[in-house]
């Protein structure tokens, strides 16, 4: 059973910045789409950004030239970088790993942007 462990949420201004990151345990983490996804009370879960395994990646419109996703394959890490955050952001995030069926997540990170 592969585990995801989220760190890196918490409490920000408006226009400051924080930096997830999901460890996976034991796995072949390279061959895995990897993605972030975020909800807020009241809201269905949506992707927020995404990155193949070619390191090719998607970002939802709302995020983009604000939020960068990266991967380290040697470490097992997936890494969401947020910048210029706003308090529409608020919301908790969770991170997800997908091959084909299979398809793992983080235990979810609350990120609160509020002044």
């Amino acid at each position: 059973q592969v585990q995801l462990v989220e760190s890196g949420g918490g409490l920000v201004q408006p226009g400051g910045s924080l930096r997830l990151s999901c460890t996976a345990s034991r796995t072949a983490f390279s061959i895995y789409q990897l993605a972030w996804y975020r909800q807020a009370p009241g809201n269905q879960r949506e992707l927020v950004a995404a990155i193949g395994k070619d390191g090719n990646t998607t970002l939802t419109d709302s995020v983009k030239g604000r939020f960068t996703i990266a991967r380290d394959n040697a470490k097992n890490t997936m890494y969401l970088q947020m910048n210029n955050l706003k308090p529409e952001d608020t919301a908790v995030y969770y991170c997800n790993m997908k091959y084909f069926r299979l398809s793992y997540w983080g235990q979810g990170t609350q990120v609160t942007v509020s002044s």
